[in-house]
């Protein structure tokens, strides 16, 4: 009888969430975060160093595993089909959960349904730039040039649906102007025919354009951020620029597959935010680009919803979408 009342309250435990004196606890065996791209990449180098300091801190072994393909989607499916034990993660990105959702409707996972999200990582800033012989200072400069010669002006982005050209779209959506948008293959392409004039703007990465703009080959205009960047703490946000509520992020976040335990997504979180406050980790992704913005999960999962609800309506408008 002693035997059965026990048992019966272990399952009780376990239902509620609390672990019974002697169970297992987390972590217990290695943790694999997916890079759902190629190695080298800056999605794969975040992960590493995430992967590094986190093994550091729970005393398990912690390995990126690359699963590229389909714009990030194999690697995120595969994880999103794992078991919600925590020991399957994936570095995500905007286009993972966000963008590819909404630009190829068979997609085979849900962004928000099919996963936890853990925190938020880091952003890469855009910045609107232009060539000096434009004779554009800043955004309200653009703007009214725009106005003045509709149609005739043009930006460059890394590609068709990148969120480099959805954000020159959003652009033109709340400033009401009319500029031409220039696809390239990559950014290198695009970057190049900037610097040689023959495209007057572009909504970049700032890592790449960094070097240019110091230079003064590139006037920067804007970023696209909700906060400035350290990397260029003089230039202002869209919204700072002139237009409210303005914001294009490209970021990078820690999930899981959907279902995992709540105490788990909370010690993961505790000790990934405590990693990202490490000025050793903020200089890393630094050299990325990257800037440092930990989160809570209803942050993190808050920001998915928000840039689903952001780009949803240019997409649309731009039909983009694909079965």
């Amino acid at each position: 009888m002693d035997t059965i009342l026990r048992l019966i309250i272990a399952v009780a435990m376990v239902i509620a969430g609390i672990a019974p004196a002697g169970a297992e606890t987390f972590p217990s065996k290695p943790i694999k975060i997916v890079s759902p791209f190629p190695p080298g990449g800056a999605n794969d180098i975040v992960a590493r160093v995430i992967a590094a300091r986190l093994s550091q801190t729970v005393g398990q072994a912690v390995v990126v595993e690359n699963r590229p393909g389909a714009a990030g989607s194999i690697g995120s499916e595969m994880v999103a089909r794992s078991a919600p034990d925590g020991y399957t993660l994936v570095m995500g990105t905007l286009a993972t959960h966000g963008l590819n959702a909404l630009i190829n409707t068979s997609l085979p996972y849900d962004p928000v349904r099919d996963f936890t999200p853990i925190t938020l990582i880091a952003r890469i800033p855009i910045v609107l730039e232009a060539n000096p012989d434009l004779g554009v200072k800043n955004v309200q400069e653009l703007i009214a040039l725009a106005k003045t010669e509709p149609g005739k002006l043009n930006f460059a982005s890394s590609g068709i649906g990148s969120v480099n050209h959805l954000s020159g779209e959003l652009f033109k959506s709340m400033a009401a102007v009319d500029i031409v948008h220039v696809g390239y293959k990559g950014s290198a392409p695009a970057l190049n025919d900037v610097l040689g004039g023959h495209v007057k703007l572009m909504f970049d990465f700032l890592p790449s354009s960094l070097p240019y703009i110091s230079s003064g080959k590139l006037v920067a205009l804007a970023v696209t951020s909700a906060q400035r960047s350290a990397l260029l703490p003089d230039v202002p946000t869209m919204a700072q620029a002139g237009l409210p509520n303005y914001e294009a992020n490209s970021w990078f976040g820690i999930l899981g597959p959907a279902g995992m335990p709540k105490a788990i997504v909370d010690t993961l979180n505790e000790k990934i935010v405590d990693i990202l406050k490490s000025p050793e980790v903020g200089k890393l992704l630094s050299r990325q680009g990257a800037e440092p913005i930990p989160s809570t999960p209803r942050q993190f999962e808050q920001t998915i919803e928000a840039d689903l609800a952001r780009w949803r309506p240019i997409i649309a408008s731009l039909h983009l979408a694909v079965r």
